[in-house]
């Protein structure tokens, strides 16, 4: 077998960005896109500091996560470990733009020029690719020049016409490209000479681009750790420096998905908990339809093929669970259609376990986003949940309060909110918990202040409004839908911010300062992270 790998050398990179420059002219990428970079990092604080250099980009994994989330399968992995897109395939989602931690995904809408306007230059007018428009792209190891060299009997790491062109334009000799499953290839002679550490390894992507930080001397043994300290860390730039930045792949369209999917299909479920007792007109069933139809317009407005979408959604159940959800959207319609057309108690039954199936794919969907610490902690699963049920729970109670409604089904009403409001707030308690050390700090901030508002406003007072509304008048319709209300906008507010503003992104680390001269390694650091960053 063969296992394609890049290697930087930290002791030896000088900052100087000319594979970004190489990569840039061989690849013809957009301005604005750098699928080879080079973080300028800060770490220690004054008088220790060290300034260190690292060559970031795709890590091409042994277990991608961007695969696995893509709903179209256009990203795939080669047997000789390149991970590859299909421009012909990809619908432009950006799911697997967010489930990437190393950012090294982007998505270009249209062309854009180094001199901006229609400045366009010869190069680029050359080598243009419509194909790469409106999709995800990335580095691809130039996996064109590995099958050139290999067709020609060339050795790809060795002869440059069939290595990387990052590779081969390094003026410190600090990037090097091989087969990890060759014991005689040059990747393989300097892993087992140096010291060396892979990105987020903690994650269980299995990278195959290893950082060489200090040579081998014999005398360290295996006591050294592999541990990321929270030091003082800084980084020069904004996007695309070392610190965790806010996403800008998925908008408020994204988020609209997640608050009608998670209504619609909450809704769907009280309707199924107050048939137990009342009769449910079937037109009804209508509502949460078609929260759950706006919700997936919103998000198919967000894809940059949005042609080719509505069928190439579907093409991976096996792993993606955006082709989930949209299989679960796909069946729910026409079956809750049949439920209302038809009077039928056997398609309402089907209609509502379609429903569940949705807002758990939805939740799934959002965790399975392993590029952004926010969402892909466990905990978000039943915070998602809880505040769908609750959210559709709170639409009931404010879209049909019967006019002379029994004293029973106000009851109903009024104890399944309170119930699933304290539910709701357990779920929300847990997960931020959960996501203390486990989030950057910009995050946490961000939920942190909305928290007391959160707690207050759409738990505490519904529950007020309903304790002081049984007291002075047993339960009213007018007491259900402001508590209704309340409850129901909470939950939206929180998702549009868990979405679009406490969405940072895993950033950059490194777990080891390179020994260099007489100053010797010393612990690496990952800016954006913990209380020292």
């Amino acid at each position: 077998m063969t296992r394609w790998a890049m290697i930087a050398d930290l002791e030896r990179c000088v900052g100087c960005q000319t594979c970004t420059a190489a990569c840039k002219h061989t690849n013809a990428t957009s301005p604005a896109v750098q699928w080879r970079k080079v973080l300028d990092m800060e770490l220690g604080t004054y008088p220790d500091v060290k300034r260190v250099f690292v060559p970031v980009g795709c890590m091409h994994c042994e277990d991608p996560p961007c695969m696995h989330v893509c709903p179209s399968t256009a990203t795939g992995r080669r047997d000789d470990g390149i991970v590859t897109i299909d421009y012909d395939l990809c619908i432009g989602c950006a799911y697997c733009a967010v489930a990437c931690p190393y950012q090294a995904r982007f998505k270009v809408n249209g062309p854009s020029f180094a001199y901006g306007g229609d400045g366009q230059m010869k190069n680029e007018a050359a080598r243009e690719d419509p194909a790469r428009f409106g999709v995800a792209q990335k580095c691809t190891f130039c996996a064109d020049r590995i099958d050139y060299g290999l067709e020609n009997d060339l050795t790809p790491g060795v002869d440059p016409l069939a290595t990387p062109a990052c590779v081969n334009s390094c003026i410190a000799g600090a990037l090097h490209f091989g087969d990890l499953d060759d014991p005689a290839s040059n990747v393989s002679g300097l892993l087992d000479s140096h010291k060396t550490f892979r990105m987020h390894e903690q994650l269980g992507t299995d990278p195959g681009f290893h950082y060489i930080w200090k040579r081998n001397d014999g005398n360290d043994g295996d006591s050294e750790k592999d541990e990321t300290v929270h030091i003082p860390a800084t980084a020069t730039g904004n996007v695309g420096s070392a610190k965790p930045w806010l996403q800008q792949h998925w908008d408020w369209r994204a988020a609209a998905n997640f608050i009608c999917g998670g209504s619609g299909s909450g809704m769907m479920l009280a309707l199924a908990a107050m048939a137990t007792i009342e009769f449910v007109p079937d037109w009804l069933l209508l509502v949460p339809l078609g929260f759950i139809g706006a919700g997936l317009f919103f998000v198919w407005l967000e894809t940059g093929r949005p042609f080719r979408a509505p069928l190439n959604v579907f093409f991976n159940p096996w792993t993606s669970w955006m082709s989930r959800e949209s299989i679960a959207a796909a069946v729910l319609f026409p079956v809750t259609l049949a439920a209302i057309g038809l009077a039928s108690d056997l398609f309402f039954f089907i209609a509502v376990l379609l429903a569940a199936v949705f807002l758990y794919c939805q939740a799934r969907l959002i965790k399975a986003s392993k590029g952004i610490p926010v969402w892909r902690n466990p905990a978000v699963v039943g915070f998602i949940i809880a505040t769908g049920l609750t959210e559709g729970w709170s639409l009931l109670m404010m879209a049909s309060p019967p006019s002379s409604p029994p004293s029973s089904l106000n009851e109903m009403l009024a104890g399944g909110l309170v119930v699933l409001l304290i539910t709701r707030l357990l779920m929300w308690r847990r997960y931020l918990k959960a996501l203390q050390g486990n989030a950057p700090t910009a995050a946490l901030k961000v939920l942190q202040k909305y928290n007391t508002a959160f707690i207050l406003v759409s738990h505490t007072l519904p529950i007020a409004v309903i304790g002081v509304d049984m007291i002075w008048s047993g339960v009213s319709v007018y007491g259900l839908g402001a508590a209704g209300f309340f409850a129901l906008i909470g939950g939206w507010v929180m998702k549009y911010i868990l979405i679009t503003k406490a969405s940072w992104n895993q950033g950059y680390e490194i777990v080891h300062t390179p020994e260099r001269g007489l100053g010797g390694s010393g612990p690496g650091g990952q800016p954006g992270w913990g209380q020292a960053s």
